[in-house]
């Protein structure tokens, strides 16, 4: 089974960018599709956005806004979260999550990485 880890996250200043990863083991992304999923204390698993299995073809939540961009490197088994004018309301634990054939409920959840961005 898929091994998910996430990784990237910091403390930042508003406006600054970061760059997350997801990186998978025990398998392959292959035939996946992957979403971040974005979480604070007291609320339920935010979608971020997703990237389909078998083309490069993204989704994103409104309040992204243009601001992150996901792309996938099969070679190197990761898909990354580029983020950048980070907002403070961007705060929260961001997590990687597949769907195989991008069918189903995404799941395998890695440990998370914290984004922290202050004002």
């Amino acid at each position: 089974q898929v091994q998910l880890a996430e990784s990237g996250g910091g403390l930042v200043q508003a406006w600054a960018s970061l760059c997350l990863s997801c990186v998978a083991s025990e398998g392959t992304f292959d035939d996946y599709a992957v979403a971040w999923f974005r979480q604070t204390p007291g609320k339920e698993r935010e979608f971020v956005g997703a990237i389909s299995y078998n083309d490069p073809t993204t989704y994103y939540a409104e309040f992204v806004e243009g601001r992150f961009t996901i792309a996938r490197d099969n070679a190197r088994n990761t898909v990354y979260l580029h983020m950048n004018n980070l907002r403070p309301e961007d705060t929260a634990v961001y997590y990687c999550g597949i769907r195989r054939w991008g069918v189903g409920d995404y799941g395998s959840w890695g440990q998370g990485t914290q984004v922290t961005v202050s004002s």
